[in-house]
């Protein structure tokens, strides 16, 4: 047999071939960002400058990641122990199934939500990956949740406010969670704690199986620099940072996290822009009469119906991006979008008028309340 006939034979471990892959829509994306809940204008002032301080030199060493660890932990109000910076949260949800999953787990995680969790989960436990659906008010189901842990549950993954749909879940359900599921690790996805305010991060410590998972690619507006963390009791970070590359944060990221910190006053402006944002799209939508769920996050989901596909083409013709979340559970016919600042908004609350009225939109099919509706009335 030829090395090129035996290299035909190499196969990957079955869950690579069965896993779900994430297709991310980042092509030709120089318009308008409102499709991925980016920060859609620009970090700090202070971010940029300290760019400019970064020498020839200084890129030909390995970055040193428990320096900046402790910063974030005095800002947080924690132990250093208790702090894990990865390479944005998606190495974080990575890290989490590889580190507490056996291939016979379980993991329990809430649907519609981030994609992220069903991959990670079916890389460590092809057999394992749980999942509790929204009915049609996708709101957060508390009740048959709770129902779904068992002995074999060793992970659970939740994000409030939860993407795609902006729904949030009070910090006393988590924490029933977590009392629970005392066997289990706990990861409550906090990405967009900024637009919301309410947050597990004080319970750190004190709930030995509660791990939150932060962001600064959102209200920090570094998501080209990747840099997430993870805070938790410090036995579970000692595990995940044994499982982690010691240079998994790349040494730019590193030297502008703790001047993007520092700057309390921008992180103020820009979460207001974007509270107020998001109340002038609801209240627009309203006016259009596009259904919607409320949402506590930087971004609404809408529901157009049939003619969802139509009305993200449309819209990429007048320069603005919206993201189709129709493949989704329970999401048929469903778009999300971005909430920016004041004259992003403007702009694209105007080209949302217009490009309903090129694909003659008439409302939504009434179709998505009868499935999951009857399923859980």
């Amino acid at each position: 047999m030829s090395i090129a006939e035996a290299i035909k034979t190499v196969a990957p471990r079955r869950a690579i071939l069965e896993m779900p892959e994430y297709h991310p829509p980042l092509a030709s994306r120089d318009a308008l960002r409102l499709d991925f809940n980016e920060n859609t204008f620009a970090p700090s002032p202070r971010v940029m400058e300290r760019l400019q301080t970064i020498t020839a030199e200084g890129l030909t060493k390995y970055p040193e990641r428990e320096p900046v660890e402790r910063i974030v932990a005095t800002k947080f109000g924690l132990d250093s122990k208790q702090v894990l910076l990865t390479n944005g949260v998606d190495e974080a949800i990575h890290l989490l199934c590889v580190t507490f999953l056996e291939d016979d787990d379980e993991a329990l995680i809430w649907t519609p939500g981030f994609f992220m969790y069903d991959v990670n989960i079916q890389l460590m436990s092809p057999g394992g990956l749980r999942k509790v659906q929204s009915d049609a008010s996708m709101q957060f189901p508390r009740e048959r949740f709770l129902a779904a842990i068992t002995d074999k549950t060793k992970l659970i993954m939740i994000a409030s406010p939860n993407n795609p749909t902006g729904a949030t879940i009070p910090c006393a359900d988590l924490l029933a969670i977590a009392n629970a599921a005392p066997h289990a690790v706990l990861m409550v996805d906090e990405a967009y704690f900024h637009f919301h305010g309410e947050t597990t991060m004080g319970d750190v410590g004190d709930v030995p199986n509660l791990i939150v998972a932060r962001t600064f690619s959102k209200a920090y507006g570094l998501a080209n620099l990747r840099v997430g963390m993870l805070a938790g009791d410090a036995r579970l970070i000692g595990y995940l940072r044994k499982a982690s590359s010691p240079y998994n944060v790349n040494g730019v990221a590193l030297t502008c996290l703790p001047v993007a910190l520092e700057d309390d006053a921008y992180i103020a402006w820009y979460v207001d822009q974007i509270r107020t944002g998001r109340e002038r799209i609801m209240a627009g939508l309203d006016e259009l009469g596009v259904s919607y769920f409320p949402s506590e996050a930087n971004f609404v989901l809408m529901q157009i119906g049939e003619k969802h596909t139509a009305l993200v083409n449309a819209m990429r013709q007048r320069g603005v991006l919206l993201r189709d979340r129709s493949a989704d559970p329970g999401c048929d016919g469903f778009v999300r979008i971005t909430v920016g600042i004041a004259d992003q908004v403007t702009q694209g609350l105007a080209a949302l008028k217009d490009s309903l009225i090129e694909i003659n939109w008439a409302g939504p099919v009434a179709a998505h309340d009868t499935a999951l509706e009857r399923e859980y009335e």
